[in-house]
């Protein structure tokens, strides 16, 4: 199955504009292109995107998605070096959970001190 841009764009939830820049920058291959000239997505494609969404929602800098990008393009000799990528990225990505949950605990404090000190007084929302 194939998809038009403006499908391939619904079904990984980036904008056409995104697509084409991510083509433009050497994240995504050039897709095929159908009869008319139109692009075409496969669902390897599909598959690649959103691979590419969640490192950019980790937090993954566009540079180094590139270079994992061009990584891949050079084909299993590079897998050690792309594997070495991921690991170091989720270290980070841990850390960063890490620290948002202190962040969610001092925010749970907060909110039950307030809700004990409305019980206290009678406030009510």
């Amino acid at each position: 199955m194939t998809y038009s841009i403006a499908q391939a764009a619904g079904r990984s939830g980036l904008s056409v504009d995104t697509l084409r820049y991510y083509e433009r920058i050497g994240l995504i291959d050039p897709p095929a292109r159908d009869s008319g000239g139109r692009r075409s997505y496969s669902e390897d494609d599909l598959g690649w995107l959103f691979f590419l969404t969640r490192l950019r929602t980790t937090g993954m800098p566009i540079r180094m998605m590139r270079e994992y990008a061009q990584l891949r393009h050079r084909g299993t000799t590079t897998a050690v070096q792309r594997k070495q990528m991921l690991l170091e990225h989720r270290a980070a990505v841990r850390a960063r959970i890490a620290e948002l949950q202190s962040c969610l605990e001092v925010l749970d404090y907060k909110i039950t001190h307030y809700e004990q000190f409305e019980h206290s007084e009678g406030i009510t929302a």
